[in-house]
């Protein structure tokens, strides 16, 4: 075993997730190296569109030792502002880490208790690995999309960037989580004919009685919530994320709204023939469910300000702006004059790099606050690792800084038996001797 690829601890992944990691255990003097297949921040600036920004506000973003250092904290960080963010924070204690190298494997060697680490540059090895390459790996496609014809561009919303990159024409949106609404509005704005296919995703409302929602959710401890506390228990990792935006100061996506402006709604895309589009009948259905979810938002607010005795303006009740009269269950791409289709379909996790027995049947590792059964692994950075934060810049230091300790812990441990276990020869070698 070589000393000069051997560490204590190796990261995988320099995100933010690895960063925070590398900046606890510098600071509990434990030596690491992080291995980034790309350049710091690389998904934020590469696979975002445009006029992308955090839909949280930025006094949210927490990193360890590095809180949020503007002057507009009630603000929402664009694209480019969250790279010099996280460029910034890597600047601030320079983190061992090798940029441009990919980790092809990550395997167990029980003989001599370690971890074999095969990258880019060569194999390496350590005593502890932490995997912080988040959840979000490779773009969903829904294999329907095979049956679109060639003259149409396709692309995932990961590789869209602004309305000027796309052929002229119509756009169907596919998906309305986050992304979805997002670049439908940009693209709506932009003074495109906008075609958006309407999920199941819920919304969420962005200022309500004089405060930011996240404001209040933050002050009510949701974002502290662990998930064997939550109602919803390890499915609430599956759900969508509510759909709002940080954009123009942060305001809600009303997709009704967009409707009174001409944006064409549909419920979930169900087949494709060609040119024909096939929808399922529940647009409505889906717009009130999501409409339901914003006003539980509401309600859960209301009651705690209530037993707060908070005093908070009132707002009046939601009055929805425009309903379907119908859903519209068919759609000719050519008579629309669609060139254009953008999936907002989410993303497929990963791990099949890693050999090491730590997955469950659907391929999720099984973990305890980012511990798994595996001793010496963990992972870190995924969405609800432990609490709503943990896959988002206000949460990954509390995590960070509970594996730090843990690991920490296994090092002394691991330090101590090789002492005991070097003294032992040692006195055997001298007992021989006498």
């Amino acid at each position: 075993m070589s000393t000069d690829s051997h560490f204590p601890v190796v990261i995988v992944g320099g995100g933010q997730a690895g960063l925070s990691m590398s900046y606890c255990l510098k600071q509990r003097g434990i030596d690491h190296l992080i291995f980034e297949k790309s350049k710091i921040a690389h998904s934020w600036r590469s696979k975002r569109w445009d006029s992308f920004c955090l839909v949280t506000p930025n006094w949210q973003c927490t990193l360890p030792g590095y809180p949020y250092p503007g002057n507009d904290p009630d603000g929402f960080m664009q694209r480019d502002e969250i790279v010099q963010y996280i460029e910034a924070y890597a600047t601030s204690f320079q983190p061992p880490i090798r940029e441009s190298v990919a980790v092809s494997k990550v395997s167990q060697n029980k003989t001599e208790n370690l971890f074999e680490i095969d990258t880019s540059i060569g194999p390496h090895t350590a005593d502890q690995v932490v995997i912080a390459t988040g959840g979000y790996h490779h773009p969903k496609l829904p294999r329907m999309a095979e049956r679109l014809p060639e003259n149409i561009t396709q692309l995932h919303s990961s590789a869209y960037k602004n309305s000027e990159a796309l052929p002229d024409g119509a756009v169907m949106v596919v998906g309305t989580g986050q992304s979805g609404c997002q670049i439908a509005e940009d693209l709506h704005l932009s003074g495109r004919q906008v075609h958006l296919c309407v999920g199941g995703a819920p919304r969420s409302p962005r200022v309500y009685r004089g405060k930011d929602v996240v404001d209040w959710l933050d002050q009510m401890g949701y974002y502290d919530v662990p998930i064997d506390k939550h109602p919803q228990k390890e499915s609430i990792r599956n759900r969508t994320n509510h759909y709002v935006t940080g954009r123009g100061g942060g305001r809600e996506i009303d997709l009704r709204q967009f409707a009174i402006e001409g944006m064409r709604l549909y419920g979930k895309l169900n087949t494709i023939q060609g040119h024909k589009l096939a929808f399922q009948d529940n647009l409505k259905h889906n717009l009130d469910q999501a409409d339901a979810v914003a006003e539980s938002i509401k309600r859960a607010i209301d009651q705690y300000i209530a037993q707060s005795q908070i005093e908070a303006p009132v707002d009046p009740p939601y009055e929805p702006v425009w309903s379907p009269q119908e859903s519209p269950l068919e759609l000719d791409l050519q008579a629309e004059n669609i060139r254009t289709v953008i999936w907002a379909t989410g993303y497929h996790m990963d791990f099949s790099w890693i050999d090491v027995p730590v997955f469950n049947g659907k391929g999720y590792p099984g973990h305890e606050r980012g511990v798994t059964d595996t001793e010496g692994v963990y992972f870190l950075g995924l969405p609800w690792l432990y609490t709503w934060g943990s896959g988002r810049f206000s949460g990954i230091a509390c995590d960070a800084n509970y594996l730090a300790d843990y690991i920490a812990l296994k090092h002394k441990m691991r330090r101590s038996k090789a002492v005991c276990l070097a003294n032992e020869v040692a006195l055997g070698g001298y007992i021989m001797g006498v």
